[in-house]
């Protein structure tokens, strides 16, 4: 794999990687168009490190203070907001570990083909328009409930189907809950952290067990294009959220799904 190559997929996962829109869908687009192989188990451990680092750098205030929280008295309404944010992240890991560690070979041997991202990117498109257009935006991140956390995790599950987007699977739900497009991605940020870690340790065992053909200095450079690009990827999209809405990430996910039916035809 060509240095430009490794550039072009890890800016690609780490401008998708936090969006509504598919990374899996851009890969395959992307690979299609210019003939390019599958981008290999080595390079998707290193994108994953540098999402996980763009994440947990633009989050860090968050996750100083769900941390702190358990180290404070539990009388202050702060601190028991804190722990509770902190605990929907723990009940909303564990349906994707579960089910993930049961069905992810037999989902993603059987379903990583173009038509299912294809469809999935639209259908779930279409699901993420209905539900943010006639579902109220009324709830903010200091009013989740832990019944919340779990079936945000639930339709996190959705996600190890390619093209479903754990982003717009979790933005879904969240906005299914009424809470306000905002709110619902802070917490699909946050959600993604111990997604995103698990996913690294899997891939890096995986990798350490059969060693990589990437040089150092390619792996580090994906990670560190992909920590740039996803870190503004967060700060653009919540910016955007807060003035124009989903509307837009909608309609690109649509266009790009109808774009790869085309292809799959």
């Amino acid at each position: 794999m060509t240095l430009l190559q490794i550039a072009v997929l890890a800016l690609i996962q780490g401008l998708t990687e936090f969006l509504p829109v598919s990374s899996s869908a851009h890969l395959i687009l992307v690979s299609r168009l210019f003939h390019w192989p599958d981008q290999g188990l080595e390079l998707d451990v290193a994108v994953h490190i540098g999402t996980l680092i763009a994440v947990l750098i633009y989050f860090r205030h968050d996750f100083r203070g769900l941390i702190s929280a358990w180290r404070e008295p539990a009388d202050h309404p702060v601190t028991r907001q804190r722990r509770r944010v902190g605990l929907c992240l723990v009940l909303g890991t564990v349906p994707v570990v579960l089910v993930g560690g049961l069905f992810y070979e037999q989902i993603a041997g059987n379903l990583r083909n173009v038509r299912v991202i294809a469809v999935a990117t639209v259908l779930f498109g279409l699901l993420l328009l209905l539900v943010d257009r006639y579902r109220p935006r009324t709830r903010e991140l200091r009013e989740l409930t832990l019944r919340d956390g779990v079936l945000i995790g639930l339709a996190q599950t959705l996600a190890l189907i390619p093209g479903v987007s754990r982003s717009g699977a979790t933005l879904t739900m969240g906005r299914w809950l009424q809470l306000t497009p905002e709110a619902a991605a802070r917490f699909s940020f946050l959600l993604s952290v111990p997604v995103i870690a698990l996913a690294g340790v899997r891939g890096g065992w995986a990798l350490a067990m059969h060693g990589s053909p990437l040089a150092w200095s390619q792996f580090l450079t994906a990670i560190v294009l992909a920590a740039l690009a996803g870190w503004f990827c967060i700060a653009a999209f919540l910016s955007l959220l807060r003035r124009v809405g989903l509307l837009p990430f909608i309609v690109y996910r649509l266009a790009l799904g109808l774009v790869l039916l085309g292809l799959a035809i």
